[in-house]
């Protein structure tokens, strides 16, 4: 049973618009590089942040070093020479503010921004350090250095802080991203229009398979011969099975058409025909012969019905039927009262051993192909007739083997095993396809026919089946030696064939 389909693809079916490959590949592509570039352009844009930071930190570096260094005590008064080099290089930043404030070692203000915040926590030991604060209703970055004087009336540390507005750093790091994002879309874009191009040469080999079977006449089931990359092979492999199994279905078809047009006509015309000369007979002994007559004919017409449609159920399910573990003892039963039931089978004796036989298989099919061997030895040996069940443990191999007491099918009949239509001359009941329906049995089943006579000199006709896997060791052996075993391999089914 189909899974039901999603709200897409019911969608789509209802606008005729079919995800390609392509197409699916693409936009996961797409999905993917968009995925990739959003993370580029935040490490981008972290990146930038970062570097702006560590630059203009320098720069606030550089600046309270040199105001540091140009802090002197003079006549027991600390001085401060505010250099203008120490703010030349932060003043390349425009369009920021540049604050700074020094404390003496009691901290009171020496000069700068006397109400400029100092950060939460300073340590003692801490000779310099970079903090984040807000001033005049602004957020800006600054330093804090200390310089310890030593002289008589001086001694402590002097505190410089140099701080500095932000809007150079946000735009430096501004300019990072947008130079990431130009490089990050660029590169992108040109990935996937050549992952596109890729993408369409790696599934060309599809296209050419479209058109090979495009380009076919609709009646050419012969397998496809193109050739493609490992990927597709089992496509390929898949598509090659379907069609064998559809030209199989569609030969079977014929082959039933035909052989129901061709083989039920002849037999039919002479009923009427038998029928019309028994309407006007009055001499009772010649109309009890051709009431015999109609009888025979009548049976056989009946007989070739009732196997032309087993032929055509039995390749039927040589593609459709389920194989299951089966126990060759009940098979052989039912195959033995369908047999008495409907082929005028006075006795049919069973040897069937005490443990089961198991082989993997379509039970109706063995079924029937036990029931035409019976009734091939009803129809042409002599009785009585034994139908027997045995297994070969060494070889692997289990049996369905029907003796008779007559002289068995000379060599040409035994080389047509498989053929249809091959019919007993004398009899006009036959139907020629009994043998036929056996061998197809046993091709379906990997298995084969022998034919030969056993140690009491009755002629054996079997079919050989490979056991179960998981065979029981407690099965009997078949242990009776034949004279000679003639081993056939059944035939294909489409090709003209035999049975009785």
């Amino acid at each position: 049973m189909k899974p039901p389909l999603s709200d897409p693809e019911m969608a789509a079916a209802a606008t005729g618009i079919v995800p390609s490959i392509a197409g699916r590949l693409t936009l996961m592509l797409t999905l993917v590089l968009t995925i990739a570039a959003t993370g580029t352009i935040i490490a981008a844009y972290a990146y930038g942040r970062t570097a702006a930071t560590r630059a203009f930190d320098r720069l606030l570096t550089g600046a309270a070093l040199q105001i540091s260094e140009r802090i002197s005590v003079v006549e027991g008064e600390t001085v401060v020479d505010i250099p203008l080099s120490a703010f030349g290089l932060l003043s390349l930043a425009s369009e920021d503010r540049i604050f700074y404030r020094v404390l003496d070692p009691v901290g009171a203000t020496l000069t700068g921004d006397e109400a400029f915040p100092l950060p939460d926590e300073v340590r003692a030991g801490d000779a310099q350090m970079l903090y984040d604060a807000e001033f005049s209703g602004e957020p800006v970055r600054a330093i804090l250095m200390r310089r310890f004087l030593a002289e008589r009336s001086v001694r402590g540390p002097v505190t410089v802080i140099v701080a500095q507005t932000l809007r150079a750093r946000g735009e430096l790091a501004r300019e990072i991203v947008a130079r990431a994002v130009i490089g990050v879309v660029i590169a992108g874009f040109l990935t996937l229009v050549l992952a596109v191009l890729a993408l369409r040469l790696a599934l060309s080999p599809l296209d050419k398979i479209e058109r090979a079977i495009l380009a076919r006449d609709p009646k050419d089931l012969t397998p496809l011969s193109t050739d493609t990359p490992r990927e597709v092979a089992a496509l390929v492999a898949a598509i090659n099975r379907f069609m064998a199994r559809l030209d199989r279905r569609v030969g079977a078809m014929q082959n039933f058409v035909a052989d129901a047009a061709h083989q039920m006509r002849t037999p039919i015309t002479a009923l009427r025909a038998q029928t019309e000369l028994a309407m006007e007979e009055e001499d009772p002994r010649r109309l009890r012969v051709l009431q015999r007559r109609i009888r025979d004919r009548a049976m056989g017409v009946s007989r070739l019905t009732d196997q032309l449609l087993s032929h055509a159920l039995i390749t039927h399910r040589a593609d459709s039927a389920t194989l299951e573990r089966i126990d060759l003892r009940r098979v052989a039963m039912e195959a033995e009262r369908e047999a008495r039931r409907t082929g005028g089978a006075s006795r049919i004796d069973l040897d069937l051993p005490s443990d089961p036989v198991f082989v993997t298989g379509d039970a109706f099919s063995l079924r029937e192909a036990a029931r035409n061997l019976i009734n091939n030895a009803v129809a042409h040996g002599v009785p009585p007739i034994m139908l027997r069940v045995s297994a070969d443990l060494e070889a692997g191999t289990a049996s369905v083997t029907v003796h008779d007491h007559g002289p068995g099918m000379d060599a040409d009949r035994i080389a047509r095993i498989g053929q249809r239509f091959v019919r007993t001359a004398t009899d006009p009941r036959s139907a020629g396809l009994g043998l036929a329906i056996v061998a197809e049995v046993a091709q379906f089943h990997q298995g084969s026919i022998t034919t030969g006579s056993d140690s009491g000199g009755r002629f054996t006709i079997s079919i050989l089946l490979p056991l179960d896997a998981d065979q029981s060791d407690g099965s009997d052996a078949d242990d009776q030696p034949r004279e000679e075993t003639v081993v056939v391999f059944p035939t294909q089914p489409s090709q003209q064939g035999t049975g009785n």
